[in-house]
């Protein structure tokens, strides 16, 4: 017997999937595509707000604004037969909360929370026809701490791991495993005017992926986002000691 908090299969094999990726065209995006095609998808949708820079060979382009409504339902009509979505589009403005731009506060606030939350309403419909399949939502380590100048990314990405929890126990009923992936910084257009240290996204990728197979809830892609998600338990003074020591 199962409760609305449980998942009764391990995981969805990726072998013979049809998933669904948004902000493929470059970064983290496309590299998750180009490894469901090498792990054996079926069919990749390759989402992205103009669909012409979606450069991967063989995949599916689809035109998604994660942002419109509209667009998301458009998008889940032409891709009924998606058994995988990975919420990865998102947006940091760099930008505070007391004295930053607010509209550019709303922006990163209208993507990575709304705009996650426009695709999965848009896509649970399907994967729910579909067999339940699975939702990977990319988040990050910020969705843990704070730090001064990234704090508008920090406060949606928060909000987006709530999401995911809330729509993971939501979406237990039609077998649709959510899954939350956390990350720090890594080597793509998308951290480029971040000057620390950068990991390498193609592990990162794959180790999201991994997760997505073994069923796990929560994957921590690397020592970072591990160290952080430990200090929740603590006195939050030791991991902002940490970050101004500049221990990021």
């Amino acid at each position: 017997m199962t409760t609305p908090h449980t998942r009764p299969s391990p995981g969805l094999r990726l072998d013979g999937s049809v998933p669904l990726v948004t902000g493929a065209n470059r970064g983290l995006g496309r590299l998750f595509a180009q490894q469901l095609m090498e792990r054996g998808a079926t069919r990749v949708y390759a989402a992205a707000r103009r669909p012409e820079s979606v450069d991967l060979p063989g995949v599916v382009p689809l035109r998604l604004d994660v942002t419109d409504p509209a667009q998301a339902a458009a998008a889940a009509d032409a891709a009924g037969d998606v058994t995988l979505v990975v919420n990865n589009a998102g947006v940091s403005h760099w930008t505070d909360l007391v004295t930053g731009d607010l509209a550019a506060v709303r922006a990163e606030m209208e993507t990575n929370f709304w705009g996650t939350l426009n695709v999965v309403r848009a896509f649970a419909p399907a994967l729910a026809a579909n067999g339940g399949g699975a939702i990977l939502n990319v988040l990050s380590a910020q969705s843990w701490f704070a730090y001064p100048g990234t704090n508008g990314y920090h406060a949606s990405k928060a909000a987006q791991w709530a999401l995911t929890n809330a729509v993971r126990m939501e979406l237990a009923a039609q077998n649709t495993l959510v899954t939350a992936l956390h990350l720090g910084a890594v080597a793509t257009d998308f951290s480029a005017a971040y000057t620390g240290p950068k990991g390498d996204p193609a592990p990162v990728a794959r180790a999201g992926l991994d997760g997505i197979e073994a069923g796990a809830a929560e994957v921590l892609a690397d020592a970072w986002s591990t160290h952080v998600k430990k200090s929740l338990a603590e006195d939050p003074t030791r991991l902002y000691d940490e970050i101004r020591a500049g221990v990021v």
